[in-house]
């Protein structure tokens, strides 16, 4: 039975870029490990980045930039998510909209991060 997600891949084109709109927009944490590797911590998950053209296998058959979808559950409030995008320049996609996530009803917003991959970023109704 699995349990929940420990971590997940993204192919990116530029670390620094990636750093920092996860880092200082969505307020995860950037760690080095092992020979080289990158990732982007938050809550008890991790993201791990590899740059493309230089991925590590094995791998996704198509690990390329762009090519994910992907809902966090944010902490605080929408509207002062909604704020601090806006102030960083980020361009909503749409929202706040009705969804339904994992545990039942979410209100979200949707971005693009810097590869334009598109991030859903939620917070339970209720």
């Amino acid at each position: 039975m699995i349990k929940n997600i420990d971590h997940l891949v993204l192919t990116v084109a530029d670390i620094e870029r990636t750093k920092d709109f996860y880092c200082e927009i969505l307020g995860m944490i950037y760690e080095e490990f092992g020979e080289g590797r990158r990732a982007l911590k938050f809550g008890q998950s991790k993201i791990n980045l590899h740059i493309a053209g230089h991925e590590l296998t094995p791998r996704a058959h198509l690990a390329k930039p762009g090519t994910a979808d992907l809902c966090f559950i944010i902490e605080g409030e929408l509207g002062e998510m909604r704020a601090r995008l806006e102030a960083d320049g980020i361009d909503i996609l749409e929202g706040p909209v009705k969804r339904t996530g994992a545990r039942g009803s979410i209100t979200s917003l949707y971005v693009r991060d810097p590869d334009l991959n598109l991030i859903e970023l939620s917070v339970y109704d209720g």
